[in-house]
């Protein structure tokens, strides 16, 4: 299934029973924004998600797991269920690229496919890209069941990502600033995991739409996509490159889930500062 629909297609198939949309827009530092932008207009029939209540389980008082650790998949199915969710359903997720967003649809896109579910795409350019008139009324969809079906493959913890082998790929994610250590506005120390290179997840777009196909295959050049780790802050803008590679046509690569900010709650682990060579 390819990733990404379009708004037409989406305008075209919104009367379908079978599919739900899900807005994802959030805003860091900016707790209730995303549900604020969601009650002031969404798009037709679509209900609402929020990063860190819905889509992220409580964080530990050290740090381990990183800012938004991974929800647990039961709590999540249950989520699912109650908005009307279930396996049968198509599912299309929308944020705001033109708003610095980008990642946090990416982030459901990844989260449903790891709970088995591959009926999931998001919209091209998200609701900038929307011409149709946005609502306010909250829809109600009967009650279903979600049954999650992990795919505990997709996923590596700070163990894996240390002792990985030498062939591994390991990409972070984040903007070059945060990668060498110039800046760290979000977690405990600067820097990036030794050996990562650089691939900012905001390259996968040009002006709030996605890159194409070749353009993504160019940008990660990657011969070994199953030998690859991504991660980022906490586990979420990773998601934007993770659908990039799938558009590109590179499938398999992982997800360390705690990424940079379970990273540096260990004080033994190593960090590299600048650029490595």
């Amino acid at each position: 299934m390819n990733p990404l629909v379009s708004p037409t297609w989406l305008l075209e198939h919104i009367a379908n029973p079978n599919l739900r949309i899900v807005d994802t827009r959030f805003w860091l530092g900016k707790p209730n924004a995303g549900l604020e932008a969601y009650q002031a207009g969404h798009i037709a029939g679509a209900v609402f998600l929020d990063l860190e209540s819905d889509l992220s389980s409580v964080k530990h008082p050290d740090g381990i797991g990183g800012r938004h650790p991974l929800p647990n998949p039961d709590v999540l199915a249950a989520k699912l269920g109650s908005l009307g969710i279930g396996n049968q359903h198509q599912i299309i997720a929308y944020d705001d690229p033109s708003s610095g967003q980008g990642f946090y649809a990416a982030h459901l896109w990844w989260l449903l496919r790891y709970l088995g579910h591959d009926a999931v795409q998001v919209l091209d350019g998200g609701i900038a890209t929307w011409t149709a008139p946005l609502e306010t009324t909250v829809p109600v969809y009967p009650t279903t069941t979600f049954t999650p079906r992990v795919r505990s493959e997709m996923i590596v913890d700070a163990q894996t990502v240390a002792t990985r082998a030498s062939s591994t790929t390991l990409i972070d994610s984040r903007a070059s600033e945060r990668y060498m250590g110039i800046t760290e506005p979000l977690d405990k120390k600067a820097g990036h995991i030794p050996g990562a290179i650089n691939l900012n997840w905001a390259d996968s777009f040009e002006n709030g739409i996605w890159k194409s196909p070749q353009s993504q295959q160019a940008r990660f050049n990657l011969e070994n996509p199953e030998d690859t780790i991504l991660y980022c802050g906490s586990g979420v803008s990773a998601c934007a490159n993770l659908l990039a590679l799938e558009i590109a046509g590179l499938h398999g690569a992982k997800l360390y889930t705690g990424s940079w900010s379970d990273w540096v709650s260990d004080q033994t682990r190593q960090i590299a500062i600048g650029q490595d060579p």
